[in-house]
């Protein structure tokens, strides 16, 4: 067999590297301890699971991929890591996998790497533990193209013999990976949002879409679950709070599975490194009947969002 190309190799490392991340998280919550810290308010919070996880991620694969560009969430002062925080495994399975052909030549300093060290901070720490998630997203050319979420506790409510967490990962031009996909019953319109940034202009767009039900849950990584699970047929989220880091790596593997994700506008995001870091116009995104949503978005509430 060919030598793994280098976006595959990344990836599995990116896999091997969110496991390790997502045993962190959960060290840190048994601990006791969460060291929190608000950022910009109570709604934007930083806990010692945030700051250790990017220190794992950020240090593993910078040792492996110098080269490549990492923009993480969290602004955190250079230091030594730890090296228990290193992990240098590679996913076995993602190896196997043959690159598409269109990224089979792609060098180590086009890569962009999103990290958002631990999405739902606030939902953490209020123990709503299946909103949390670690994301990694790889971009080339500024669009995502491959990504891992981990849940770190996924199946937490299911007893004590579980086994706790899972990883999620895909790229485009193979597919995506680690979850059932499922469709929205027909005819089912279900919006998932904001469970704590809500607002008028938030509102006021769910309304307009006149859905049979909506989702409040935490965390953009989440959000996008429950749209490839089938829970929910549309993430809409009229307002600039979202990030980069919270979109590239569910929009990679809503993308690998068919799915879209644009702002409210219907402009793709980019992920090129020097692009601004928030998503100032919403998001929008669905993994069947874009269309049907998007044409429904009120032009008041699209004058309101400036991309």
């Amino acid at each position: 067999m060919a030598s793994p190309t280098l976006l595959m190799r990344v990836v599995a490392s990116a896999y091997s590297v969110a496991e390790k991340a997502a045993t962190i998280v959960r060290k840190v919550m048994a601990g006791g301890d969460l060291g929190i810290v608000e950022k910009s308010g109570a709604n934007d919070l930083q806990t010692k699971a945030d700051r250790l996880v990017q220190m794992s991620i950020c240090a593993s694969l910078t040792r492996k991929f110098p080269k490549a560009t990492i923009i993480g969430e969290e602004d955190l002062p250079p230091e030594e890591v730890n090296e228990e925080l290193i992990e240098d495994g590679y996913c076995e399975e993602i190896l196997k996998k043959t690159c598409p052909a269109q990224y089979t030549g792609i060098k180590e300093e086009e890569l962009v790497i999103w990290v958002d060290p631990l999405d739902g901070t606030k939902e953490y720490t209020e123990g709503l533990l299946d909103h949390v998630t670690v994301l990694i997203g790889i971009a080339y050319g500024g669009k995502a193209i491959a990504g891992v979420i981990n849940q770190p506790y996924y199946n937490y409510e299911a007893g004590a013999d579980a086994v706790l967490g899972r990883t999620i990962w895909g790229v485009l031009g193979i597919g995506a990976f680690g979850f059932q996909l499922t469709e929205v019953p027909a005819g089912k319109h279900i919006i998932v949002t904001t469970r704590s940034h809500g607002s008028t202009l938030v509102n006021d767009c769910i309304s307009a879409l006149n859905p049979d039900s909506i989702i409040r849950v935490g965390g953009a990584g989440n959000k996008i679950i429950q749209l490839i699970e089938g829970k929910a047929s549309a993430y809409v989220f009229a307002s600039p709070g979202c990030k980069k880091w919270d979109t590239c790596a569910p929009e990679a593997i809503l993308h690998a599975v068919g799915g879209k994700i644009t702002d409210i506008h219907g402009n793709s995001f980019q992920y090129n490194k020097e692009v601004k870091h928030m998503n100032s116009a919403g998001v929008l995104a669905t993994l069947r009947n874009y269309d049907y949503y998007a044409s429904r978005i009120p032009n008041t509430v699209k004058q309101s969002l400036v991309p």
